[in-house]
């Protein structure tokens, strides 16, 4: 049920990011998700791709510090109240969200997430006893 995600370390200045994406680009690797979080110096890009193993390569092979971190994606119900209500049952199971970001994406007329957990096998099991639609990391990387 985990999704392969890989992490980017950047520095922070302008054309960084688009020589990231050029070179997953000219490798033909499509971006599924991201995200990017930033301080004043650097920043770390999260990517969930359709090749992560190809994406790592081609990017420390370019110079860039490269990471790779198991994240979940989950169905969340497009509606108000949908985030808020996943977000309260992890809240009561005493699970702590990292992080979280969204794919561009649909699935079954619901929004994807993607979630990074302090507990992720506890995350897992309170989402599954809760009815909550996890999706397979195989399925993410070919949305």
């Amino acid at each position: 049920m985990r999704v392969s995600q890989i992490s980017v370390f950047l520095e922070n200045r302008t054309g960084r990011l688009a020589e990231v994406t050029g070179i997953l680009s000219d490798a033909n690797i499509n971006i599924r998700a991201l995200a990017v979080a930033d301080t004043s110096d650097f920043g770390i890009l999260r990517l969930i791709v359709d090749n992560n193993d190809k994406a790592e390569k081609v990017l420390k092979d370019s110079g860039f510090s490269v990471g790779k971190t198991n994240v979940i994606a989950i169905e969340v119900e497009d509606r108000p109240g949908g985030l808020h209500r996943i977000l309260s049952l992890l809240t009561g199971a005493g699970i702590n969200v990292e992080y979280m970001y969204s794919m561009v994406t649909r699935r079954n007329d619901n929004a994807v997430m993607i979630f990074r957990f302090d507990n992720t096998d506890n995350a897992l099991k309170m989402l599954e006893a809760n009815g909550i639609p996890v999706i397979n990391g195989s399925k993410v990387h070919d949305m």
